[in-house]
């Protein structure tokens, strides 16, 4: 009764009932534009032929686009060069020193950053579509293209690319008016509405003979358990004891006070796995519709469930873990603020020996949170390809939405809370990943 009095409260803050409605409506933009088909493509036939033709890797990619890909649609490029830009930037920040230092400005250093992924946005959404307007071309022989040519091309440039930058701005706009990130808001809204079509299928096949109704509920039992570890993992912390010097500052006494530091196992959050996906995805899907022999077999190496792609993508998950978690959390900045204002770990010198002992925790428990995101990505992989467990949704796919659902649920709380309204949780309030 409390989950259903939360929800009412909802609607009882003004901001927050607009800020949800907001979201909603242009979420609600972007189906609609994901079913607009690119002109000059016939969507329907392009559809049957890739699906086919791409297998599970062209299956896998066109989860992030929500459908959109498959269909050759406006939005077929989706959010993923988004993501591929801030990857590149994120990485330059670290190798071209103009670029950190642009990094550590604060606000106006963020603006300029957004500004250069914004146009590399849009580098990469041109080189992108012009790779899939090529291959659309060499491969339909006339059955999907009205009128083969540079203007197709152009146009299908043009396109998609505007459909890409127009997604970019939604992005921006839920998070600036919305409630959420937006760009990961854009990427949960097109797995969940797969989300019908997979039940729908499933009761027809349990219908038609070809799956058990007890393998069906061992699949629903397993789906409700790796969500169960997401949520348990999500929400783990450990927690540095930190304790305050007194100050004596004319008759008043400051600090004394014991608290402590929270580190997540899971900082980095879903950014390992979009990231690592975004790597690889898109090279293999062009590669698979390139004539070549050994492109081919390469192509085929990459697809989701073979013993390349699982350790490539196995690898990619444990670096950007490290590297993401380094980007948002730097031992020695930590180490510094606490000294400055006479903090402490209990044990461990301030300074440099602080910053050795944050260094040290924090690799471990990173460590395990690695761990944690690629045994969730490759399990329903592993449950497919060898047990021949219809796993329906990828473990990346239930990653995004449960992590994404909790971060959007956080920031209601934190909406709710701050009103004077019951949350979710009577003990403890949800958090969600601070990066």
């Amino acid at each position: 009764m409390s989950i259903v009095n939360s929800f009412q409260n909802i609607f009882r803050v003004a901001e927050l009932k607009s800020r949800i409605v907001f979201t909603l409506a242009l979420l609600a933009v972007y189906r609609i534009g994901a079913h607009i088909p690119t002109p000059g493509i016939n969507g329907e036939e392009l559809s049957k032929f890739l699906m086919e033709k791409g297998g599970a890797l062209m299956g896998f990619f066109d989860m992030f686009s929500g459908g959109a890909l498959s269909r050759a649609t406006i939005f077929a490029l989706g959010i993923m060069p988004y993501i591929s830009a801030s990857i590149i930037l994120q990485l330059l920040t670290i190798v071209i020193p103009t670029l950190g230092r642009l990094a550590k400005e604060g606000e106006s250093g963020r603006k300029k950053i957004i500004q250069y992924t914004r146009y590399g946005t849009v580098v990469i959404s041109l080189i992108q579509s012009m790779g899939i307007a090529v291959g659309i071309e060499s491969m339909s022989q006339g059955a999907f293209v009205q009128n083969p040519g540079w203007s197709f091309r152009l146009l299908t440039m043009i396109t998609m690319t505007s459909g890409t930058a127009f997604l970019m701005w939604l992005g921006e706009q839920i998070t600036e008016r919305g409630i959420g990130n937006g760009i990961s808001l854009i990427i949960f809204a097109g797995i969940v509405a797969r989300f019908p079509n997979a039940v729908v299928g499933s009761i027809s096949l349990v219908r038609a003979g070809e799956l058990h109704i007890l393998l069906m509920l061992f699949v629903v039992v397993m789906m409700l358990a790796v969500i169960g570890i997401i949520v348990y993992m999500e929400r783990g912390q450990r927690k540095i004891p930190v304790q305050y010097a007194k100050r004596v500052v004319g008759r008043k006494v400051y600090g004394g006070q014991n608290t402590h530091l929270p580190l997540k196992i899971n900082s980095a959050g879903v950014i390992p796995p979009i990231f690592a996906s975004s790597i690889i995805m898109f090279p293999a899907t062009i590669a698979g519709f390139i004539a070549i022999p050994w492109v081919q077999a390469l192509s085929r190496q990459l697809a989701p469930g073979t013993v390349v792609y699982t350790m490539l993508y196995i690898g990619m998950i444990f670096f950007f873990c490290y590297f993401y978690t380094s980007i948002i959390f730097n031992p020695v900045d930590i180490a510094d603020n606490l000294k400055k204002h006479g903090g402490f770990v209990p044990g461990v010198r301030p300074g440099q020996k602080t910053s050795d002992y944050l260094f040290h925790v924090l690799s471990r428990i990173t460590f395990g949170g690695a761990v944690y995101l690629a045994a969730v990505c490759i399990m329903p992989d592993i449950l497919q390809r060898y047990f021949n467990v219809p796993f329906y949704f990828g473990g990346t796919s239930i990653l995004i939405v449960v992590g994404v659902g909790l971060d959007t649920m956080s920031q209601i709380e934190s909406h709710m809370v701050t009103r004077s309204y019951e949350g979710f949780l009577k003990k403890g309030r949800i958090r969600g990943r601070k990066s």
